[in-house]
């Protein structure tokens, strides 16, 4: 193989597909980038056996040919390439040699036979979907998706096409985010994409209205974002039954100004450390909301105006866990609906039903107040 390439395109194709590399494998393919020459482009791809990610960019080819490289190695040398072009020529013995003006390294590949094949996906379905739209989805959901293994159908986020309308939802057992929207696809299909997957194609998608692709199979996911296709296994097991989980009643309903309130909880959080937890307590009576917080650091108390309905309320909460529901409702203000001490604060928009966010409480101590 011999190919030259624009140095920028390839350092961002690289860098892009490093993401599906494995760093720690028994199989050392799997620490590398699979490089083929195809008809008049370069196909990128890394694949740890879970996900999957591959590109094409354009290239001079001289001699057609594969090798596997070293995704670590590969992307410092051509990231540090000293000149706009960058050339790889690969010998018999898998010896690639690197050139970028007068810079040339020679680094090992290994054979391509050594490298799995990308998983099939057949008799899949094919939706289109904006892009902005599922990247703003995937942001304002997978803030509470798990991130630990412990239960791993809580590591991904649910897609529930139903009558024209898509759901995406992620819970973690102490919080849930519900996102949706009119989409085109009128079909009904439900399937749960790993968190890690959802991070890297929210990445790849860029900030415009440029669709993706979505092929779905029995048990594999295909994104095509722009010459990007990330491949995903999806997630067996039985999601949470969200519907029964997101109380349909309340007795008090708070207005608050996001900004105001987020600025409200750092403050008083500011006793709060990682090694130090401890609730949010906070009262909502008389249209405030009272705020405080104690560790043995210290104490912190603040308050804020907020317009409310319904009975008095005092309730404990996990900082970080209100906050980043707050930070993702992306509006000037909403409303929490609770309907007692120690049921889930359900955080919903002023107008309309775009998005649902539940926060459990905490269960408050004497020491806490």
């Amino acid at each position: 193989m011999k190919i030259t390439c624009d140095k920028q395109t390839l350092v961002e194709s690289v860098m892009n597909v490093q993401k599906a590399v494995s760093t720690k494998s028994c199989l050392a393919a799997l620490e590398g980038i699979f490089i083929k020459t195809k008809g008049e482009k370069l196909k990128l791809c890394g694949y740890d056996l879970e996900l999957g990610i591959t590109t094409e960019i354009p290239c001079t080819i001289e001699e057609e040919g594969a090798t596997i490289l070293n995704a670590k190695i590969l992307a410092d040398i051509i990231r540090k390439a000293p000149a706009e072009t960058v050339s790889i020529s690969t010998d018999l013995q898998s010896i690639s040699t690197i050139k970028s003006g007068p810079a040339v390294f020679s680094i090992a590949g290994l054979s391509t036979e050594d490298y799995p094949e990308l998983p099939k996906v057949e008799d899949s379905k094919t939706i289109n979907i904006q892009g902005n739209i599922l990247k703003s989805m995937i942001r304002q959901t997978i803030f509470a998706a798990s991130e630990t293994d412990a239960k791993p159908i809580n590591s991904g986020i649910l897609f529930e096409f139903s009558e024209g309308v898509l759901k995406l939802v992620s819970v973690d057992g102490f919080r849930l985010a519900l996102r949706k929207e009119n989409v085109t696809y009128s079909q009904d299909i439900k399937f749960v994409v790993p968190r890690k997957t959802l991070d890297e194609v929210s990445k790849l998608i860029p900030d415009d209205e440029t669709e993706v692709d979505i092929s779905i199979g029995k048990k594999h996911i295909i994104f095509a974002v722009g010459s990007y296709r990330i491949i995903s296994r999806l997630l067996e097991g039985e999601f949470l039954d969200y519907k029964a989980a997101i109380p349909s009643s309340y007795s008090t309903e708070i207005l608050i100004n996001v900004k105001n309130m987020m600025q409200c909880i750092e403050r008083v959080s500011l006793v709060v450390t990682d090694r130090l937890k401890s609730p949010v307590r906070c009262i909502f009576e008389n249209d405030s909301a009272r705020i405080s917080c104690i560790t043995t650091i210290g104490k912190a108390n603040d308050e804020l105006e907020v317009q409310m309905k319904g009975d008095n309320l005092e309730i404990g909460f996990n900082n970080k866990y209100l906050l980043d529901a707050l930070k993702n409702t992306d509006s000037d203000e909403v409303k929490i609906q609770v309907s007692g001490p120690l049921s889930p604060m359900k955080i919903v928009p002023i107008q309309g039903d775009s998005f649902v966010f539940l926060v459990l409480p905490v269960r408050l101590k004497a020491s806490d107040v």
